[in-house]
């Protein structure tokens, strides 16, 4: 878990509880050309970085039949990410925001998602398109991304948090 980070005007902390409700298993690390947050993309389209998911040995042959997909969604975990925000301050906005509001690696549980190109398998390691994380990041979980169940064509999102729902 990160430090306390330097807090901008407008966020706000909670105190977090002193246990975990459940426990992950890491099954790989994530490799990317990115030392820092400052050198991550925003996200992953922003970029055309081939990035590297290395599978820890046990959990390779969860990789048989993953070559038929083209693309696959991405669980990591920001392990370098502030914890306790529950409201911040984007550098790009006016005014504060809810974390639940924003796609921020701070948040309680740093758990990070990303659709990503699958270019190609080599044993336990997945060359892809479209991370945006730091190197050396710990793999959650691979799945196959369904363009038929996954995609949301009429999804939204009001930055402001001024639309009212019908």
């Amino acid at each position: 878990m990160q430090d306390r980070a330097e807090r901008r005007p407008g966020e706000e902390t909670v105190e977090l509880p002193r246990s975990y409700d459940a426990g992950l298993y890491f099954i790989g690390r994530v490799r990317t050309p990115w030392g820092s947050r400052a050198e991550c993309p925003k996200n992953g389209r922003q970029t055309e970085a081939v990035c590297t998911l290395e599978v820890d040995a046990p959990y390779r042959p969860g990789l048989q039949n993953v070559h038929g997909a083209t693309h696959l969604i991405v669980l990591y975990w920001m392990d370098r990410a502030a914890r306790d925000l529950v409201r911040q301050q984007p550098r790009h906005a006016e005014g504060s925001r809810g974390t639940f509001s924003l796609r921020s690696p701070a948040r309680p549980n740093p758990i990070a998602l990303s659709v990503v190109e699958l270019l190609g398998i080599e044993g336990g390691r997945l060359s892809v398109r479209g991370l945006d994380c730091i190197d050396g990041t710990p793999l959650l979980d691979i799945k196959p991304y369904y363009a038929t169940t996954d995609s949301r064509p009429e999804a939204r999102v009001d930055r402001a948090g001024t639309a009212t729902r019908a």
